[in-house]
């Protein structure tokens, strides 16, 4: 039996290791199901999806050049059924301009200006309050 690279086949698990599956695909001719390759799910323990002797689908997803034979499960069923999410509004926003209350035709000096004059202004009330909260200086 020839096996080609994205064939899907029958095959029976032939033995469970911590990373995979072995699953044989004909007489003498065997691959392996990667943990990551079971499910749509994450799989923590190969056994709590197969076991030994369980007759299972599988796709041929690579040969190398040893002739090993890498196969998915996952890849042999069909796509998993999306959930219908409601789409949010995207919210729509206004131009930094208009928010500031400044008009577009405002040089950039002006910008400057204000920013400047609103950065000082936040300082001092951050200062105020620290300094009334007596965090000025450290207490031992």
């Amino acid at each position: 039996m020839k096996i080609e690279k994205g064939e899907i086949l029958q095959g029976k698990v032939t033995g469970l290791a911590k990373f995979g599956a072995f699953v044989e695909l004909a007489p003498g001719k065997s691959g392996l199901v990667y943990i990551s390759e079971i499910a749509n799910t994450f799989v923590k323990e190969v056994s709590d999806h197969l076991a030994v002797g369980q007759e299972v689908t599988v796709k041929v997803v690579s040969i190398d050049e040893q002739g090993r034979i890498n196969l998915s499960i996952k890849q042999a069923l069909p796509p998993p059924e999306k959930k219908d999410t409601p789409k949010r509004e995207q919210p729509v926003f206004a131009p930094a301009e208009e928010v500031a209350g400044e008009s577009q035709d405002a040089g950039f000096e002006d910008k400057l200006k204000k920013f400047m004059k609103d950065s000082e202004s936040r300082l001092s009330d951050i200062k105020r309050q620290r300094d009334a909260k007596g965090g000025g200086k450290r207490r031992r």
